[in-house]
């Protein structure tokens, strides 16, 4: 049987994985819109055929589109990102993450949609050296990471009270090429952008704090996966999240001598005080997704970093040219 095409909403769909999100749902044949304010996207980003909004997602135009154009399904990744920032201004933090998703949700609301994705964190969790399954403890401890469980529950909300369906992806470390080489935020990132730049890498504490990385196609095929799948019977907040990871932790020392050698330069690395508050592990379990619809990451993480380093080599050389 051929395609049904869909109408469907990317929020934050200029950025790193919300493009490549978009990308993947225009690629099998839907029809796409973005939405983002370019605050931190790039409009270079936005995939060729997606109709393109530059609006702020806290704002009353986002519900009157969502209205007008009638979507199936809406892909939320608006956001602020940054933790750092979400510390120093939980105002801004919160208007974007959480007045910014239930603006979408109102929207969504109004327009009977019928599904919406929901990207949050495994920061949420509290930390463990242990992979962490989606019923375990919650202990956010930023800003950022409150937001996205408040808006988790903000789901649950709508969807008891609305029959607003939706379902939640709980991302560990994501990273691969889009990833902004000039804005702090994301270790790969950060490594990649100070090798390509000749510098040494900067370790906080020891470095033996260990974060899941999962590559970003990896992420966008667990996204195509949720549009589809029948969802459980249990409505719950944890019955309806999945966490999107590899499953495995790797410490900061290791992405650093993983980096070094697929970049084949490297020139070392220095060491600073360990950052106040921050989680010693954060792994995340992603057998509830293999056991809904077998997905599994594909990308070898050698694989993911040195395609990573390479597009931001290339992105760093293209803007010192420009």
């Amino acid at each position: 049987m051929a395609y049904q095409s869909r109408k469907v909403l990317v929020t934050g769909g200029a950025g790193f994985i919300g493009s490549h999100v978009a990308e993947a749902y225009l690629a099998r044949g839907d029809q796409v819109w973005i939405v983002d304010d370019l605050s931190t996207g790039k409009a270079e980003n936005i995939p060729e055929g997606a109709v393109f909004h530059d609006m702020d997602i806290a704002e009353p135009h986002v519900c009157n589109l969502i209205r007008d154009v009638g979507f199936d399904v809406i892909n939320h990744h608006a956001a602020q990102i940054d933790v750092r920032k979400s510390v120093a201004d939980p105002p801004r933090d919160a208007r974007v993450n959480v007045l910014g998703l239930l603006n979408v949700l109102e929207g969504a609301r109004e327009a009977g949609v019928g599904r919406v994705l929901f990207a949050s964190s495994g920061s949420i969790y509290a930390g463990s050296p242990q992979p962490r399954g989606e019923e375990d403890e919650k202990r956010p401890i930023s800003p950022y990471a409150i937001g996205k469980l408040a808006g988790e529950h903000y789901l649950g909300f709508y969807r008891e009270t609305h029959d607003l369906e939706s379902v939640v992806l709980r991302y560990s470390n994501v990273y691969g090429p889009r990833q902004d080489p000039l804005r702090k935020t994301g270790v790969v990132s950060i490594f990649c952008s100070r090798i390509a730049a000749g510098d040494p890498v900067i370790v906080f504490g020891d470095g033996e704090q260990t974060r899941d990385y999962v590559f970003v196609r990896d992420v966008v095929s667990a996204n195509l996966a949720l549009t589809d799948l029948l969802l459980p019977k249990d409505r719950s907040v944890a019955g309806r999240a999945f966490n999107v990871s590899n499953g495995t932790g790797s410490t900061v020392n290791e992405i650093a001598d993983q980096l070094a050698r697929v970049s084949g330069v490297g020139f070392g690395r220095n060491h600073a005080s360990a950052r106040a508050g921050e989680v010693r592990h954060n792994i995340v379990s992603s057998a509830k997704l293999r056991e809904a619809c077998g997905w599994a990451p594909k990308t070898p993480l050698a694989d993911g970093l040195k395609e990573t380093f390479h597009y931001i080599a290339e992105t760093l050389a293209a803007l010192q040219r420009a």
